[in-house]
């Protein structure tokens, strides 16, 4: 199961936090039919969860994304993590204008960052009273940014009081990244930095590993991984500046 984090480059918080001007201006959005044509290419569909500044500013985007038989998924309208102060308070409002954008075609969420944890469960509630029928915001294995490491590595019911194993109450199918195992400790293989990093065998034997199980594989990659050429080259810390940009000419 492929997802695309449909964000541009000023979105992820390692570059949003090094940045002051809040009236940046899409680039990475002009790679939109490069990512339609490789999944074409591909015979491959998959769910572009989106952030909804993107759909206000490209309402085409939609029709593009629909129009190739692929899915619509919310990341919230600003990249904002579930954490951030007084979020909770707005992330209501944002679903329903979200569903205005999306013609209330989106059942899907992921949270910026994987930033869902006991602190922020209460999203589970307001995606479950709006009708979501699916999150993919559980990564079952702790890193410094995000993850639940005793989560559930195949999908599962959730609900805001369990989030690491099926609660046959829950309204909320979750189906968390892939991760795979490397000396005994649980990491995550999903995408993103990982894809950049971990040698290619290893996701492909997670994938491999994961079906075997018969479970789904559920594997991301951002927008700006597959077009880097729209990403421009912001100066970041070096741990940042790794994170960010390690091996991102080859992640296509």
């Amino acid at each position: 199961m492929l997802g695309i984090d449909f964000e541009d480059w000023f979105h992820p918080e390692l570059i949003q936090r090094h940045i002051t001007d809040k009236n940046n201006k899409p680039t990475v959005v002009q790679g939109i039919d490069k990512i339609l044509d490789w999944l074409r290419k591909n015979d491959t569909f998959a769910t572009f969860f989106t952030v909804g500044e993107l759909l206000e500013s490209k309402p085409e985007l939609l029709d593009k994304i629909l129009g190739n038989g692929h899915e619509i998924a919310f990341h919230t309208m600003h990249h904002t993590r579930l954490d951030a102060p007084n979020f909770r308070e707005k992330f209501d409002e944002e679903i329903k204008r979200f569903a205005d954008l999306t013609k209330g075609k989106s059942r899907g969420f992921r949270a910026p960052t994987f930033s869902m944890s006991h602190y922020t469960s209460w999203a589970i509630d307001i995606l479950a009273k709006n009708n979501y029928q699916y999150d993919s915001s559980i990564v079952p294995a702790k890193t410094k940014l995000y993850g639940i490491a005793n989560a559930e590595t195949k999908p599962y019911k959730i609900s805001s009081g369990k989030l690491e194993g099926g609660d046959p109450g829950g309204k909320i199918l979750e189906f968390p990244l892939l991760t795979t195992t490397i000396f005994g400790k649980r990491i995550p293989a999903g995408g993103g930095f990982y894809l950049r990093c971990l040698p290619l065998r290893i996701i492909k034997k997670a994938i491999r590993n994961c079906n075997k199980e018969n479970a789904p594989a559920t594997f991301y990659i951002h927008s700006w991984e597959l077009t880097p050429e729209f990403m421009p080259k912001i100066q970041l810390p070096f741990v940042d500046r790794f994170i960010t940009y390690h091996n991102l000419d080859k992640a296509f």
